[in-house]
């Protein structure tokens, strides 16, 4: 018993090395290939829009909100993506529309985030120079006001999503915690619920990643995570946020969130149906018990207090629109996603990783097990809906690689993770 046990250690260990060494040498490629922040770059004005043609403008219902008349779809767009909040859903969404009307994405180069956690700087972008036109930023990132508002034009609508931050806490446990040194220590079988028994015995706030277990949200947008709930500066941020992003969208109501954001934008019902990615597989979601979600909630006050008062901005924003018609317009966008799972999807359900049939629509996993579910498309789907279906069903990875970007380090790192059976 002993020496398998030795043998166990002793596999681990190695894997460990293996690992250390293999990303360092990731990292070290990656400083020589990610484009130096040049400190005197020339500052070139960034057009008001950077709409290359005129859009053909729709009429709008009369409502509250909109009192009739028309307005031009909005095609410069700043998505704030956060972690953990059906953002992929979200991607895809932009991704179809914007390679629909042949806009330029501000992507990253050679992966498929901005070098997230460090902040946002516009060198980042793939082929950036200074003056050029972008219509669409969509990619993870750690927001940076400054940096983003040299990159794209004055006439950008910012948006982003948010969850509770219980549940949010628990997914980001789950997914990043084999990524989170600081919780290797936790000999417990339940860690999560070990983790908030006592979670400053843990958590370390200079550690590796551990941002991804406290207060991600409020990182996410720039901000210290670390900060007294109480901290003016708290507020402050808040303050902030709101006044640069006119739309918070929640996941909990995510169907009244595309409603408001195609309102926002001036698009069509057509432009934001859905499919929901990256979708973990039922046996794996923790159920937190109400204790442990209050704990998840104190532990993660500052995210809570975000979520409060965008919850509030939220309904402020459906009441504007119309309860009743706002109740219309989710019953057609979810019978329209209806209709579509069943042209699109075998079974009409997603499938877990083992049993999906194609490379091209197996999503990101996270470290150790298969847990996001992924879908199969149908055969023989008619010629009218054989792109879109495709286009639905794409995981984030293959539709930017699809979009021509070069993930040559997101790649390596799969195939690193591949060989040590991670």
């Amino acid at each position: 018993m002993l020496m398998k046990q030795g043998k166990q250690w002793k596999s681990i260990c190695k894997g460990l090395i293996l690992g250390t060494l293999l990303t360092s040498c990731m990292i070290l490629l990656y400083s020589y290939v990610t484009p130096a922040v040049r400190l005197n770059m020339q500052e070139v004005p960034v057009p008001y829009s950077c709409a290359y043609r005129p859009a053909r403008a729709r009429s709008l219902p009369a409502s509250s909100s909109s009192q009739g008349g028309a307005c031009t779809p909005k095609v410069d767009v700043m998505f704030m993506k956060t972690h953990k909040t059906a953002s992929s859903t979200i991607l895809n969404i932009l991704f179809r529309f914007g390679e629909k009307h042949r806009l330029k994405f501000a992507f990253p180069e050679s992966r498929n985030d901005f070098f997230y956690p460090s902040l946002f700087q516009r060198t980042q972008v793939k082929d950036y120079r200074p003056g050029m036109c972008f219509n669409i930023i969509c990619n993870h990132m750690r927001f940076n006001e400054p940096e983003i508002r040299k990159l794209l034009p004055s006439d950008t609508v910012y948006f982003s999503i948010l969850r509770h931050p219980a549940d949010l806490f628990e997914s980001s446990f789950h997914y990043f915690g084999s990524v989170v040194p600081l919780t290797w220590k936790i000999s417990a079988e339940d860690k999560i619920t070990e983790f908030l028994r006592d979670p400053w015995h843990y958590y370390d706030p200079e550690g590796f990643n551990s941002f991804y277990l406290k207060n991600l949200l409020f990182f996410d947008f720039g901000y210290d995570n670390n900060l007294n709930p109480d901290d003016p500066r708290v507020e402050e941020s808040i303050q902030a946020m709101e006044k640069r992003f006119p739309l918070i969208m929640l996941l909990e109501h995510i169907d009244e969130s595309l409603i408001l954001l195609k309102e926002a934008l001036c698009w069509e019902m057509e432009d934001v149906l859905y499919f929901k990615l990256n979708a973990r597989k039922d046996p794996v979601v923790s159920r937190l018990t109400p204790e442990l979600r209050s704990q998840a909630t104190d532990w993660n006050m500052i995210d809570w207090k975000l979520y409060r008062h965008f919850n509030a901005t939220f309904w402020r924003k459906v009441e504007a629109y119309g309860r009743e018609r706002m109740a219309r317009d989710v019953e057609e966008l979810q019978r329209r996603n209806a209709e579509m799972a069943a042209v699109c999807i075998e079974g009409g359900q997603p499938v877990e990783a083992g049993r999906i049939q194609e490379s091209a629509m197996q999503p990101w996993q996270p470290i150790g097990e298969k847990s996001i579910l992924g879908y199969n498309l149908k055969k023989n789907i008619d010629k009218k809906h054989r792109k879109l279906c495709r286009k639905m069903l794409t995981p984030e990875i293959q539709y930017l690689t699809e979009l021509g970007v070069n993930l040559w380090i997101t790649k390596l790192w799969a195939h690193i993770r591949e060989l040590l059976n991670w």
